[in-house]
C-alpha cells in the first residue's frame, strides 16, 4: 500500500516538467518583503522629484555624484572601477562603470526612458476667452484624453528669454503653490458630448488648461485677464508673451507618489512608465563596483513619441559615446557594440481583472509575479519589434534563475488587440543582443499608474545581477 506522504509518479513529473509560477508574495520571506518595501521608499521620492525628463536627469546626476561618479572626459583612458556620466542636452544621461575585461569583450547595457505622457504647452499658449485665461496644449505620447480632465496639474520646464537667460519653472508641487486643470462638462449638459466616440470624448484641442480668472483693473484694454496673468509671470520670471516661443513647459499631474492598498503592497503615481525601470536601472549602476564587463545605464528621452530627435535612442548619441570610449583603447566602436548585451528596461501591461478580455492570460504579466521578460513587442504581426533570439532569452533566463530573481514572461495584449514598442528595436539596429525586461503596470499612460513593490524590487535585482555577470 502506497504511503500517504509519498508523492505519485505524476506529481513528481509535474514538478519536474511543468511550469509552477507563484505569486511573489508567497515566494519571498518576510525579510525580503521588507527589503522590497524599503526600496520603494526611495523610488517614490524619485518619482516626486523627477516628473519630467529634465528633472529625471538632474536627480540621476545628483545621485550619481553622491555615489562617486564624475563627468565624462572625452579622450581619457579609464581604469577598472572608474565611474562617470555623460549628459546629452539635459534630457538624457549615460552612466558608466568600467569593467575588468577589455571593451571589445562587450558592454552590459540597461536602457530605460525618462519621458512620460503629458500635456505640452504650445508655442503660443496663452489666451483669454469669456474672461478666463487658459493655456493651449499639445498632448505628448499616447493618452486617453478624457482621463486628463479635472486632474490637478503642475507646470514644469524651462523658458529661454530673448536675452538668452534660461528660467527654470516648477509651479504646483509645493503645498502653497497654485495648481491648474483641464475643465470638463457637467453630466447635466453632456448629452451631446457623450454621443461622441470614446476617442473624441475629449478632443485634443479641448485639452486647455485653466490658469486664471481675475482681470487687470483697467477699463481701457481688452484681454484684461490675460494681461493680469502676463503681469504676474513678468514679475516672477521677467518674461514677455513672446518668450513662450522658446520655452519647453510641461503640465503633469500634481499629486505625489503614494502607497496603494490596505497592505501597502503597491505604488500609485504618475510617470511610472518608464521611470520605474529608470530608477531600478539607475540604482543598479550606482551600486555596481568593479564589474567584469563595463556596465552602462542609459536614461533616454522621446520614447513615448517614437524615440526620434537628438535625445532619443533612434539618434546616434549612444553609439557615438561608445565609439569615443572605444577609440581611446585602440578599438572600433561597432565591434564593441556587436559584442555587447542589453536589457531594454521598459514596462509591460499587467492583467487587469476588470478588463481581462484584452489579454491572453497564459502569456500576460501579473502584478507580484516579478520582473517581466518580454521576448517581443510590436503590434499585430510583430510590427516594430526586435524579437530577442532564443539563445539570448535562454541566457537571460539562466541568469535570473541562478540568482533567485523572480521573473515572468509577458506580451502587450492579444495579438490583434493593439500593441506597442520600446527602445529595444533601436538597440537591436546597432547589432546588439537585447530583450525587454521591466515592471508590469496597471492603468499604463493614465495620470495615475500602479505597480507592485515586489516587481519593482525584482527589476532592481535583475539589472544588478546582469551587471554583475
Amino acid at each position: 500500500m502506497e504511503k500517504k506522504n509519498e508523492r505519485s509518479k505524476a506529481e513528481k513529473l509535474s514538478e519536474k516538467l511543468l511550469s509552477d509560477h507563484k505569486n511573489g508574495g508567497l515566494r519571498l520571506s518576510d525579510e525580503k518583503l521588507k527589503k522590497a518595501d524599503k526600496f520603494a521608499v526611495g523610488y517614490k521620492q524619485f518619482l516626486d522629484l523627477a516628473k519630467t525628463e529634465r528633472e529625471a536627469v538632474i536627480q540621476a546626476v545628483k545621485m550619481a555624484e553622491d555615489a562617486g561618479f564624475v563627468p565624462y572626459e572625452k579622450g581619457k583612458k579609464y581604469e577598472s572601477g572608474d565611474k562617470f556620466y555623460f549628459v546629452n542636452r539635459g534630457k538624457a544621461v549615460i552612466l558608466t562603470v568600467m569593467g575588468k575585461k577589455p571593451l571589445d569583450e562587450g558592454i552590459r547595457l540597461a536602457a530605460a526612458h525618462i519621458d512620460s505622457p503629458r500635456l505640452d504647452l504650445k508655442q503660443n499658449p496663452l489666451y483669454e476667452d469669456m474672461e478666463l485665461a487658459l493655456f493651449k496644449t499639445h498632448y505628448y505620447g499616447g493618452i486617453k484624453k478624457y482621463q486628463w480632465t479635472t486632474v490637478p496639474m503642475s507646470l514644469h520646464g524651462v523658458i529661454v528669454r530673448a536675452d538668452g537667460e534660461k528660467i527654470t519653472v516648477c509651479v504646483g508641487e509645493d503645498e502653497d503653490d497654485p495648481v491648474f486643470c483641464v475643465t470638463d462638462l457637467l453630466p447635466h449638459l453632456a448629452t451631446a458630448q457623450m454621443k461622441r466616440t470614446p476617442a473624441e470624448l475629449v478632443k485634443g484641442e479641448e485639452l486647455n488648461i485653466l490658469i486664471g480668472s481675475r482681470p487687470f483693473k483697467d477699463d481701457k484694454i481688452s484681454n484684461k485677464v490675460k494681461l493680469n496673468i502676463m503681469s504676474i509671470l513678468n514679475e516672477k520670471y521677467g518674461i514677455t508673451e513672446d518668450d513662450f516661443i522658446s520655452a519647453e513647459l510641461e503640465a503633469v499631474p500634481q499629486f505625489k507618489a503614494r502607497d496603494l492598498g490596505f497592505d501597502r503592497s503597491m505604488v500609485a503615481a504618475y510617470g511610472q512608465d518608464d521611470r520605474v525601470c529608470a530608477y531600478t536601472a539607475l540604482e543598479a549602476i550606482l551600486k555596481c563596483k568593479e564589474p567584469e564587463h563595463t556596465c552602462m545605464t542609459v536614461l533616454t528621452d522621446k520614447e513615448e513619441t517614437g524615440s526620434d530627435g537628438n535625445t532619443g535612442l533612434n539618434s546616434s548619441y549612444l553609439p557615438y559615446f561608445i565609439d569615443d570610449l572605444a577609440r581611446v583603447y585602440g578599438l572600433v566602436g561597432h565591434n564593441v557594440i556587436s559584442a555587447s548585451e542589453c536589457l531594454s528596461a521598459d514596462v509591460n501591461a499587467a492583467v487587469d481583472p476588470t478588463f481581462p478580455d484584452v489579454t491572453e492570460t497564459r502569456n500576460a504579466s501579473k502584478l507580484n509575479y516579478g520582473v517581466v521578460a518580454t521576448k517581443f513587442t510590436g503590434s499585430r504581426g510583430k510590427s516594430g519589434t526586435s524579437d530577442a533570439s532564443a539563445e539570448f532569452v535562454g541566457r537571460v533566463r539562466r541568469l535570473f534563475d541562478e540568482n533567485e530573481v523572480i521573473w515572468q514572461t509577458g506580451e502587450l495584449g492579444k495579438v490583434d488587440m493593439g500593441g506597442g514598442g520600446t527602445v529595444a528595436q533601436y538597440i537591436a539596429d546597432l547589432d546588439m543582443d537585447v530583450i525587454d525586461v521591466g515592471v508590469p503596470v496597471l492603468s499604463m499612460h493614465a495620470p495615475l499608474e500602479v505597480t507592485s513593490k515586489i516587481d519593482i524590487y525584482m527589476a532592481y535585482k535583475a539589472f544588478s545581477v546582469f551587471f554583475a555577470d
